[in-house]
């Protein structure tokens, strides 16, 4: 089977205009198939500000109302989704722009309570079409994937990045060997936060239990290393968790 590289970026890389400039070009040099997948939780937060919408977030999940919802859909699938089309397109890339309603790529239910917790409208995915995908790759068509996912019912959901990065390497493994791609601020995972070079080379399920436990682990780092582990148990060839600059070395965390 053909390479396939998913690469997902965040909202703090989408927001610094040089760095994301930077992954754009090396996300272009890419061979082979790839997908791009974006957040843009920085940049929400910041629209929804100005809006007068608080924003909440619990153990790194954003909490949806409606007014939300309404925020998280103009800047994920509008102007944080365009602007990287628009200029993977100028690098050459004949990306394309998705949400998860689009082709119906992404079918999601709205989280329940949990722990007496109300998300709101964000969602839990249950079905994504690999094959769809597939097929606008076969045709060297570049997915760009915005964080919003749909019920099948006409509601739209917020639906967590990383999240989104692993349902879409999950799907596509049946049809290329997939390497995942988790791009933030930091090298890798970190033993010491204040430390860059306390990457932690490896981590299993056992070590992430035992990280999370002692506290290494935590807040947005914890649902980011969970999708990790379950798309590698899925038959994701590959997860690293890295920085943008070291997309195509072997820097950063290896998941699995």
């Amino acid at each position: 089977m053909k390479n396939l590289t998913v690469i997902k970026v965040g909202g703090a890389i989408v927001e610094d205009e040089a760095r994301l400039n930077d992954l754009l070009d090396r996300f272009a040099k890419i061979e082979g198939p790839k997908v791009l997948v974006h957040g843009g939780g920085r940049r929400a937060t910041k629209v929804a500000a100005a809006l007068g919408i608080e924003t909440k977030m619990i153990e790194g999940r954003r909490v949806t109302d409606a007014d939300m919802l309404e925020v998280v859909t103009m800047v994920y699938g509008g102007l944080v989704n365009k602007n990287i089309v628009a200029r993977l397109q100028a690098r050459g890339v004949n990306a394309l722009g998705l949400t998860g309603t689009d082709m119906n790529v992404m079918l999601s239910h709205k989280r329940p309570l949990k722990n007496g917790v109300d998300y709101g409208f964000v969602g839990d995915v249950d079905r994504t079409d690999g094959q769809a995908l597939a097929t606008l790759l076969e045709q060297r068509v570049t997915p760009v994937m915005a964080p919003l996912t749909h019920d099948g019912q006409g509601h739209l959901l917020n639906t967590n990045a990383d999240t989104i990065a692993a349902e879409t390497a999950k799907a596509l493994a049946p049809f290329f060997d997939v390497t995942l791609v988790y791009c933030f601020e930091k090298a890798g995972v970190l033993a010491d936060p204040e430390d860059e070079s306390s990457v932690i080379e490896k981590i299993t399920r056992s070590d992430f239990d035992k990280l999370c436990a002692d506290g290494t682990i935590s807040g947005g780092m914890k649902p980011k290393i969970e999708n990790a582990l379950i798309a590698v148990e899925a038959g994701v060839k590959r997860v690293i968790i890295t920085k943008a600059e070291a997309i195509g070395t072997t820097e950063g965390t290896v998941i699995g």
